[in-house]
């Protein structure tokens, strides 16, 4: 007859590691707050995902899956030590986007990426954005070298890539589809011409 054992086996364990706080920095542009993402920012995230114009980053999807995508950008941050922001609207606090590093598994290069919610597309939030993005990349993460990966479909996302100095590089597939690869201008280019 066998006597059972009141002991836990290894396999029952659990230990709490408690790892470092993610140092997101917050960077200002002339109208945009670009920041660490909070939980409140999901409400209008999910806007965002159920929109048709999400196509270019997986959407449309239902709330589940939004909450993943949504939560994979802190992750980035936490993973990589880079990733991007939300933006924040200066004059009315209103969560307006995101913009800012992106390099997962498996993606082409390091990426400045871009997204805006509903309803705040054609203010020149995204070029704003993107180009402050860049700039911390280059300046504060030691980045040489920025592409963007645009679907070919996706116009106003090719005339920030333009407006910032980006050139069309190649045609590629990307995990939605085909999509222009866009690279960025040298650091230097880019300070000499905003001298």
């Amino acid at each position: 007859m066998s006597s059972s054992s009141s002991a836990s086996s290894p396999d029952d364990t659990c230990t709490l590691v408690h790892t470092s706080q993610v140092h997101i920095p917050t960077l200002t542009s002339e109208r945009l707050v670009l920041r660490e993402f909070r939980e409140d920012d999901f409400e209008p995230m999910a806007e965002f995902y159920a929109d048709p114009m999400s196509s270019f980053y997986g959407g449309p999807c239902e709330r589940p899956i939004a909450w993943r995508k949504f939560a994979a950008y802190p992750g980035h941050w936490a993973l990589r030590g880079y990733g991007p922001w939300a933006l924040e609207d200066k004059a009315t606090g209103a969560f307006v986007g995101l913009s800012g590093m992106w390099f997962p598994e498996g993606w082409h290069a390091p990426e400045i990426t871009w997204a805006l919610a509903p309803g705040h597309h054609g203010k020149g939030f995204a070029t704003e954005a993107a180009r402050r993005a860049l700039r911390a990349a280059y300046e504060d993460f030691g980045w040489d070298t920025a592409v963007s990966v645009i679907a070919l479909d996706n116009a106003p996302s090719i005339a920030v890539a333009e407006r910032l100095g980006a050139t069309r590089e190649s045609e590629i597939d990307y995990s939605y589809g085909r999509a222009y690869l866009y690279r960025h201008a040298p650091l230097e280019t880019i300070l000499a011409a905003e001298s």
